[in-house]
């Protein structure tokens, strides 16, 4: 039986431009070098994706599914999803310190409008089932307003300058300060803040990110199998 032909082109961009944006890095990464690599013009590219924004909001939307699957994870690891969400900032944070190319990554997701709208939406949807029982009577715009002090305060985590103060000092703050926001009350905090910073986040941070650059190599690969696979007639 005949194949019809399926046009991959935008799904290649896809897959050379998030393994660039993570092994080069996002500022480093150039339309003209995804475009060499895949050996098309650039007006190829842009008819996908008309900026490297829209291509970067790709591995964003594979990131919020990432930190999904994170949660429920440490779910059966034990950790309640409270303590999951303070991991998350710690995680991030930690391997922005040792790898240029990931706080390159997260923080060029934190300038782009197009990004941070996606990022907040993802984050409001897990705020609502992760402190529902503190904010029981909130409603949606509530939530989206608290995401948006929650987003700013994870960008001036991961922002360094030559005389920020040491990480952890900066976790302890901003997670003190997000679950507030949240109305969980002090004692709770004070636990979940220094049970997250005991564990090993040096190791754990890079060990993250490079499950996070496995889950997007492996999503895309799926992505491409079911495309494939679909074109039998």
């Amino acid at each position: 039986m005949a194949r019809r032909r399926v046009n991959t082109t935008k799904y290649e961009i896809i897959r050379t431009g998030t393994r660039l944006f993570l092994e080069k890095g996002y500022s480093a990464t150039t339309p003209k070098r995804i475009c060499e690599e895949l050996d098309i013009s650039t007006g190829n590219l842009t008819y996908y994706f008309p900026t490297k924004e829209h291509l970067l909001s790709e591995l964003v939307a594979i990131l919020c599914d990432f930190q999904w699957k994170m949660i429920e994870e440490e779910a059966k690891d034990g950790y309640s999803s409270i303590m999951a969400i303070c991991l998350e900032l710690l995680t991030i944070a930690s391997a922005c310190e040792q790898d240029e190319v990931a706080k390159d990554f997260f923080l060029s997701t934190y300038r782009s409008e197009l990004c941070l709208d996606l990022i907040r939406r993802n984050d409001t949807a897990r705020a609502k089932k992760v402190f529902k029982d503190y904010c029981s009577d909130w409603t949606n715009e509530q939530f989206q307003e608290a995401e948006t002090l929650v987003s700013g305060i994870e960008y001036a985590t991961l922002m360094t300058t030559t005389d920020t103060a040491s990480l952890e000092l900066r976790i302890r703050g901003a997670l003190d300060t997000i679950l507030t926001i949240y109305g969980v009350p002090e004692d709770i905090r004070k636990q979940k803040i220094e049970k997250t910073l005991s564990i090993n986040y040096t190791a754990l941070g890079l060990q993250v990110l490079e499950n996070f650059r496995n889950y997007v190599e492996q999503t895309n690969e799926q992505t491409f199998e079911m495309l494939l696979g679909g074109t039998k007639e």
